[in-house]
Parts: structure tokens; C-alpha cells; sequence
């Protein structure tokens, strides 16, 4: 199973239909992204002081079902790497019925602040922070 949690959904974040506006999905995202690297082991405020930080360069989200004031979701969070200098971070919004919502998809990058460019091998710059995928598992 992947990390979550769990967010009420405020008045002030929907739309005039009464739905989730569609931008607060994302920021619903990145609150599963920092707190699931925190939760992972590491803090997403340490990284500026080694002039390192993980970048956002691409999100895609897929809606599935409306989310409605009042209600809470759960958001999950797990990180995939594969070879390059990119890793992903895939997140679910789902209704308390578990009933996905939407789908996020966000592809990211570790950017050496000085150099302005990508590390070459994001998994291993996390790791030095104390970053352990496992710990993202139930």
C-alpha cells in the first residue's frame, strides 16, 4: 500500500459549482508530496541549504469523480525513480469510500541551484537527506 493522508475539503476551495476547484487538486497533491517526504525522511526546507531542490516539471491530472464541500479525502503518495535524471510521484485522490477522484502524475527532477541543472542521479541526492522509499509503504 502507498502513504496518504487525509485532507477535509474547505468551503473556499470550490468552485461555483460547489465542486473542488480544479487547481486545489493539485496543491492537494503537493501537500501528499511534502509530507510524504517528510514522512520518508526527510524535510523539504533542508534541501535550499545545500543548494539542491526538487523541481516540478510536469503534472497531469485525470478526474474521475467530483469532490463536494464537507467531505475529506485521502491523498497517496508514491515515488517512483527509474534510471535517468527524472523521478515521478504518482497520487491518488480518493473519496473515503475509496472511490478514486483523480489521478495525479507529477514528474520531478532534483536541480543543483548553482549549476541551474538537473543532478544526474536524483535517487541518490534524496538519500543523502535521509529519503527511504519504503518508508512511503504500509
Amino acid at each position: 500500500m502507498t502513504w496518504k493522508i487525509r485532507i477535509p475539503v474547505r468551503s473556499y476551495e470550490l468552485d461555483t459549482l460547489g465542486h473542488l476547484n480544479h487547481a486545489v487538486y493539485h496543491q492537494y497533491g503537493e501537500v501528499a508530496r511534502v509530507e510524504g517526504f517528510a514522512a520518508a525522511g526527510c524535510q523539504w526546507g533542508d534541501f535550499v541549504t545545500r543548494s539542491v531542490a526538487p523541481v516540478l516539471l510536469s503534472s497531469t491530472i485525470h478526474f474521475r469523480r467530483e469532490v463536494r464541500g464537507g467531505e475529506q479525502v485521502d491523498v497517496t503518495c508514491a515515488v517512483k525513480f527509474g534510471s535517468g535524471k527524472t523521478f515521478n510521484t504518482d497520487s491518488l485522490i480518493l473519496k473515503l469510500d475509496g472511490t478514486v477522484a483523480a489521478e495525479i502524475t507529477c514528474v520531478l527532477g532534483m536541480m543543483d541551484l548553482k549549476e541551474r541543472k538537473l543532478v544526474q542521479d536524483p535517487r541518490a541526492v534524496l538519500e543523502e537527506f535521509g529519503f527511504d522509499p519504503a518508508k512511503l509503504s504500509d
